[in-house]
């Protein structure tokens, strides 16, 4: 242990080195543990409990009710959840869910590989030989010149071999060809997986789409419609004499701005005239379940009211528990003020139910009269054939000469299809696409302003240069130093992660893309851009030495100009930078999965958001389900997977690559049980997510090699390096390869596996991969997929169009309508607007 007190006070090891602070890891993983178990276990006591909350899509979803219910005891959930097959998944939670569970199932497998040579191989020859590398004399490198950690007892500790400090002058390098075949060999271990995995989820993905029989998978985006076109009739002669097959429906988007902006407006003043009634009736008491949380309400029934349908509405305003509420007539009515005059500057107040009753019925007289009314057309269209083939044969086809006229894309589901979009000129949305990639670029350099501090945190000597007297102070003390440099980045980063998704999320919205969907997928790549660069690119680039805005621009002008400063760079800050990733690592394995299984935002934010309900509404809304967000969980995964690739090799590897596989094995756990029982997860994007996860594993592979290449260049080799020139390119052609071969696999069906299912009884006997109806009861699904139970009796029509006028929702209709007869028996029977 005496090698690990003269580390610590010698002070020759760069900032972040993990022997600098050996006990940073140790106070992580003691944190990490401590807050991960303290929520596991108030997670298996309230989930029996709050079922409401934790199994909310088991008890709402019809497609998760054939999944197996869950026991009760504390622990025995555990076993039946692991048990739950991929068929299942598939089954129960779509494409989508199987996909994303399919990554972390193939990271742990690469993991597990990648670990037992580091710890059996790697790890031995940097033990007996890295002691001896020859390090540049200059300070600008961080490359380790001696120690090395192994495991002992499941843990990682730092060791020194205790001998001179001098460096010969003749190192022995022969053993870095280590890092050659390794780079190699884990390279191509990556590939074999990731083609591997493709396989089968392009061959499951057929098989599920090829199955079943939606709107959705009938039904063509047609885009740049001529002007001479814009008819219903017009498309439809047109899509039918090109011989594909016949045309069902067509549904000619409209300018429906006016229309859309009026039932916005009304369920504006529809919430307010719900409060008005809720103070005037007295707000409901507080009910209380064995299932529910002690402060929930339940569930609204189904279907929501509509107008004219009394029986609708009597399930929701009428209950079986009765509460008490105060005798209307005997409360005042609420008044609310009108502002008008110039500027708006005067006002007088007037009854408030009265008022907003009467802007209803305006509001509705217009929403009717508009819905009479022709539309201006637009270039834009769904087209429904008759046959998903047909559709198919449209969307993979050229189907006019002019550039930007007539394009054919697969049509999203009807719930995912953002209206209001559908009207806008595609040079709005061009526009508006543009804009946010500037605000994009704009904030990726803000947030590495905001990360530079954060970056100064990582060792004491940075602390000193602006706070010496703390960083003294943490010089003393052993844990306030491990907390201050190992778990506070951290802990900062993994907050800045948390929220920065949900800025990335509007800018999606504001995009003005159609679907519900294609704004999950650029959720996703807009986060990973944000994880990639600022979390990865910015502290390997520019290292981790605080600098000044002139020196951290001239550095990224440098990476720029000459493009093998960032392999060179990206080396010597890959050992700096160890202790960082570790920390990160376990803090998000071992702490921070127990809390997304405890739901803790949903559960901390619910007091709070019950304050400000007031009306039936509000309460129905408190208990939906939360919403499973692809794009605020899969980019920081693939970050984490990046950077275990990037330090399989190096001697803290193994170290890395550990806490990786825990932080993929627990992850598997928790966002299986979220996606079957727990979250709603109601876009989707049939499984296309995957190509963004296989682009950013190849660029994680490149970044890898060009860490290795600049480690051997560090160490003056000068033939090693160019030998993983050639693995370079070969990775950029695989990328290459995979875009114009599996891509197109991932966004269409086969027709192979179309015509598979529609004459599976003539084609019973043959090996084609996509099943008929009849083997897909045989091998267990479901008759019916989670797509057409969604997509049940769906049409392409704007919601604004034909949906029902709601009336307000009430604690109970009987006393509104008592106190509707007393009000106008007091005012003659006139409304005081």
């Amino acid at each position: 242990m005496d090698g690990y007190h003269s580390f610590n006070s010698s002070g020759k090891y760069p900032p972040g080195d993990p022997r600098r602070n050996p006990n940073g890891v140790k106070t992580q993983i003691e944190l990490s543990v401590a807050l991960g178990l303290i929520a596991f276990l108030i997670f298996c006591f309230l989930r029996p409990r709050w079922k409401s909350l934790y199994a909310a899509r088991k008890q709402i979803n019809k497609s998760a009710s054939s999944l197996p219910e869950l026991p009760s005891s504390f622990l025995g959930w555990m076993p039946v959840l692991y048990k739950i097959s991929d068929e299942e998944v598939l089954a129960s939670a779509g494409l989508d869910a199987y996909v994303f569970l399919a990554f972390f199932k193939m990271a742990i497998k690469f993991l597990a590989v990648a670990l037992f040579f580091a710890v059996t191989v790697i790890t031995p020859v940097h033990v007996v030989f890295a002691k001896d590398t020859w390090v540049p004399p200059d300070n600008s490198t961080n490359a380790l010149s001696s120690g090395l950690f192994t495991f002992s007892g499941g843990l990682a500790l730092y060791q020194t071999d205790g001998t001179s400090s001098k460096r010969p002058k003749e190192p022995n390098t022969d053993w870095m060809w280590l890092y050659v075949v390794f780079v190699y060999f884990f390279s191509g271990l990556a590939i074999y997986l990731l083609m591997s995995e493709t396989d089968k989820i392009i061959k499951t993905r057929q098989e599920y789409l090829g199955s079943q029989s939606t709107i959705t998978d009938r039904t063509i985006r047609l885009s740049g419609i001529p002007f001479e076109l814009r008819s219903e009739d017009k498309i439809k002669d047109f899509v039918e004499g090109l011989e594909i097959g016949k045309v069902e429906n067509v549904t000619l988007c409209r300018d429906w701005k006016e229309l859309d902006d009026l039932i916005n407006e009304r369920s504006y003043h529809l919430r307010k005239l719900e409060e008005a009634l809720t103070v005037h009736l007295g707000r409901r008491q507080v009910e209380r379940t064995g299932e529910s949380l002690p402060i929930t309400q339940p569930p609204p029934p189904e279907p929501r009211p509509g107008r004219g349908t009394e029986n609708e509405e009597s399930g929701l305003l009428d209950h079986s528990n009765s509460q008490s509420h105060v005798v209307p007539y005997e409360r005042e009515r609420p008044r609310t003020r009108i502002w008008y005059g110039i500027l708006k500057l005067k006002h007088h107040q007037v009854d408030a139910i009265d008022y907003y009753e009467e802007k209803l019925r305006k509001l509705d007289e217009e929403i009717k009269s508009k819905r009479e009314q022709n539309f201006a057309p637009t270039p834009f269209a769904f087209v429904t054939m008759d046959s998903i083939a047909a559709c198919q044969m449209a969307v993979q086809a050229i189907l006019d000469p002019s550039p930007l006229r007539l394009l054919a894309k697969p049509a999203p589901a009807p719930p995912d299809v953002v209206w209001r979009n559908t009207y806008l000129p595609r040079t709005n949305r061009m526009i508006r696409a543009w804009i946010v990639t500037i605000i994009i670029v704009l904030l990726t350099v803000f947030w590495s302003a905001i990360l530079v501090p954060v970056d100064g945190l990582l060792s004491t000597e940075s602390i000193h240069k602006v706070f010496p007297g703390i960083a003294d102070a943490l010089e003393k003390t052993e844990f306030g130093r491990a907390l201050v440099t190992g778990a506070l980045p951290t802990l900062v980063v993994s907050l800045l992660g948390v929220a920065v998704p949900y800025l990335y999320d509007w800018l999606a919205n504001m995009q003005g893309m159609i679907s519900q969907g294609d704004v999950e997928l650029s959720v996703i790549s807009k986060n990973f851009l944000f994880s990639f660069f600022n979390l990865f690119v910015f502290f390997t680039i520019i290292g981790t030495v605080t600098v000044t805005a002139s020196e951290l621009w001239g550095q990224l002008r440098d990476s720029l100009k000459d493009t093998t400063l960032i392999a060179y760079q990206l080396a010597k800050s890959l050992d700096s930078l160890a202790l960082f990733y570790v920390n990160f690592i376990i803090l998000q394995g071992l702490g921070l999965f127990p809390f997304r299984l405890l739901e803790f935002g949903s559960v901390a934010l619910y007091p709070i958001y019950l304050i400000g309900a007031k009306t039936p509404r509000d309460y129905a809304e408190l208990v939906q389900p939360p919403v499973f967000r692809y794009g605020f969980y899969l980019p920081q995964t693939i970050l984490i997977f990046i950077v275990c690739i990037v330090y399989s090799t190096l001697q803290y590897g193994a170290f890395i690559l550990f806490f990786g596989l825990l932080y993929f094995i627990i992850g598997h756990f928790t966002y299986k049980y979220q996606l079957l029982y727990a979250m709603d997860h109601s876009r989707h994007s049939t499984g296309q997510a995957w190509s963004i996860i296989s682009y950013r594993v190849i660029l994680g592979l490149a970044v890898f090699q060009l860490a290795m290449a600049g480690q051997l260049a560090i160490h003056k080799t000068v033939y090693r390096p160019l030998l993983i020139i050639p693995l370079l390119a070969a990775t950029v052609w695989f990328a290459y390869y995979y875009r114009r071969n599996y891509a197109p696999l991932t966004r269409f069906i086969a027709l192979r596996s179309i015509e598979r299912h529609e004459n599976a009884t003539q084609e019973e006997d043959t090996d084609d991969p996509a099943p008929s109806s009849r083997s897909r009861r045989q091998s267990g699904v479901p008759e019916s997929t989670i797509d057409e139970e969604r997509e049940k009796d769906m049409k392409y029509v704007n919601p604004s169009l034909v949906s029902p006028l709601e009336e307000p929702w009430v604690p109970n209709k009987e006393l509104l309508n008592l106190s509707d007869s007393t009000h106008n028996s007091r005012n003659g029977g006139e409304h005081n607007v």
